[in-house]
């Protein structure tokens, strides 16, 4: 069944037991969620409720409707680049029609199947462009940090270098205040762990940081001198304003939503699986995100997925069942609907603060520094990601990452396509006497003279078919049969058929035969669909080299006899 929300599996024989559980693991996540969603929406470059509304909506959809039974949803880092993009170039609106085409997109994978084809997306890919989101999330946080404020007229640059340039410009704006606010949250996330576990260090410096900025009155930046309006309900539903020409312009935008939330989502719950002992439905999980991002738009939220970061928190928690993630979305709305007023008090330096632990440990850069021990090959796909996501876009990152993956893997594999030709020793005194390679294999099979056998040894594609052309083309010229070995060729692309048809043909003219012998019943299925097994003949196609052989050795007598014969008529003619 492609779609089968893990909810009811889970529910069977639900015992009270397990949702004390739930409801404990539930209010830790509620807690430990509230600010990461809050810092998410910031950087993203909307209203903070919106991340609430995301976290609390996406997260009961994702919740309900997922493949995994303890995946908790909402607001994602890896989205705050691309969100930012499409709010400065095309408004709220334009977000809200890209979230909603992404989800559309979502469902159709999650119904084609493409669960598991999407865990097959290269690891230095996801390395390179999540180890720049991080660099990129870091770097627009500076200026909140430092309590930089910008000269008059000098807008908040969009771009990775714009934002750098304008940071050393005004940096003598510094507010000391600001800095120290940004400096105590880093250290209370960092330590007040280690005294409490289950208590976050980011709410603990929201908490202080707030306070402390209240009752000294601080002159800082705070969520409600930079946002107004902000919402303390979930709003009634809202169509977005559709247009033609905006959805031709976001299309692009809404696949690379689709593709970080698809890798974002199902890398959690793999992980998520490997600590629970677990098994979830791929499918599921992307049709499930992909009803979530076709549902918040309606209520102003920006794109949602999984987290690694808050379903660990949930398994640790002892969350049990999709129900502790309900019980988290309800918790931050509660938090929401009583205490959102106390949020415009928020320092901006405390959620920058948090965003730049965010971004170190998204960074991964252990990681990062380790590929580039690995193959040169993944080092290059990494790089090429990670700079092109700083310099260029996201989505050019990613197509140009896989484009180069897939090149290189290519060329892997067709190096890995070892192709061994034996043939009849012709010259005694040859220092390359394949014969003898030949008997070590077959033990003491003779080789006949005009016989050249090609052992192929691996896949038979596009990147392999060239360097046969090349091989075959090197063959001595007193050839009177060539046998195709192809026992460990597990399949033929279409290039690969096509080559083999074309050596046929050319084989013909020059009055040589082609035999396949021991042919993988893969391929030889291939060879049956393409009407390459009827052109050769049955009588020419053979499960193992021994007859082929035997076949080879009467074609050269025969073909021989045959040339005796004219050579014979034209001597006879010449003397008459």
């Amino acid at each position: 069944m492609i779609f089968y929300p893990k909810i009811f599996s889970s529910l069977k024989g639900y015992k009270r037991e397990k949702f004390f559980s739930d409801l404990n693991a539930g209010l830790i996540v509620g807690i430990v969620a509230l600010p990461i969603a809050l810092a998410y929406a910031i950087a993203s470059g909307v209203s903070p409720d919106r991340g609430l509304i995301t976290a609390i909506v996406g997260g009961f959809v994702i919740s309900l409707l997922g493949g995994s039974r303890v995946q908790i949803g909402g607001p994602a880092g890896a989205f705050i680049v691309v969100i930012y993009s499409i709010v400065q170039q095309h408004g709220l609106d334009g977000l809200f029609i890209a979230t909603f085409m992404a989800g559309i997109i979502l469902v159709l994978m999650g119904l084609f199947r493409m669960g598991a084809i999407i865990r097959f997306i290269p690891y230095p890919i996801v390395i390179g462009f999540m180890s720049a989101i991080a660099l990129i999330i870091f770097t627009t946080q500076l200026n909140d940090f430092f309590g930089i404020t910008l000269a008059a007229g000098d807008d908040s640059a969009p771009d990775f270098f714009g934002k750098w340039q304008q940071f050393f410009k005004n940096i003598q704006s510094i507010n000391i205040h600001s800095f120290a606010i940004g400096v105590i949250t880093i250290v209370f996330i960092i330590f007040v762990p280690r005294l409490v576990k289950k208590i976050p260090g980011s709410l603990v410096a929201i908490i202080l940081t707030t306070f402390a900025v209240s009752y000294f009155e601080l002159d800082v930046s705070t969520i409600g001198s930079k946002y107004e309006n902000l919402t303390t309900v979930i709003p009634k539903p809202q169509l977005p304003s559709f247009s033609l020409e905006k959805i031709q312009l976001l299309i692009q935008p809404a696949f690379t939503l689709a593709f970080l939330g698809a890798i974002e989502s199902l890398l959690s719950a793999m992980v998520a699986d490997g600590v629970v002992g677990g098994n979830h439905r791929s499918n599921t999980e992307l049709i499930s995100q992909g009803i979530t991002n076709m549902v918040l738009p309606f209520f102003g939220g920006i794109p949602a997925a999984g987290q690694i970061a808050k379903t660990m928190t949930n398994i640790r928690s002892g969350g049990k069942t999709p129900v502790s993630g309900m019980i988290h979305s309800v918790v931050i709305f509660l938090v929401m609907l009583l205490f959102m007023n106390y949020a415009r008090l928020i320092p901006m330096a405390c959620m920058a603060g948090i965003l730049i632990t965010v971004a170190y440990k998204m960074s991964e850069w252990h990681t990062f520094r380790g590929f580039l021990k690995y193959p040169k090959s993944d080092g290059a796909v990494l790089l090429t990601t990670f700079f092109l996501t700083l310099f260029f876009d996201l989505s050019i990152a990613i197509q140009v990452g896989l484009l180069l993956a897939m090149v290189l893997f290519l060329k892997r594999v067709t190096e890995t396509t070892n192709i061994e030709v034996f043939k009849a020793q012709q010259d005694k005194d040859s220092e390359t006497d394949s014969q003898t390679m030949f008997d070590t294999y077959f033990q003491n099979m003779k080789i006949p003279k005009g016989v050249d056998i090609y052992e192929i040894k691996g896949p038979y594609f596009f990147g392999v078919a060239h360097r046969f052309n090349e091989i075959v083309r090197e063959g001595l010229k007193d050839t009177y049969v060539r046998i195709l070995r192809m026992r460990r060729v597990p399949f033929i692309d279409s290039t690969g058929l096509k080559n083999i048809e074309n050596l046929y043909e050319r084989f013909k003219e020059e009055n040589i035969q082609l035999i396949f012998s021991g042919v993988h019943p893969t391929a030889l299925e291939d060879l049956k669909k393409s009407g390459l097994y009827d052109k050769v003949g049955a009588e020419n196609i053979f499960d193992d080299i021994v007859p082929a052989l035997k076949r080879a050795k009467d074609i050269v007598e025969t073909t021989k006899e045959k040339q005796k014969k004219t050579r014979l008529k034209v001597k006879a003619g010449e003397d008459n």
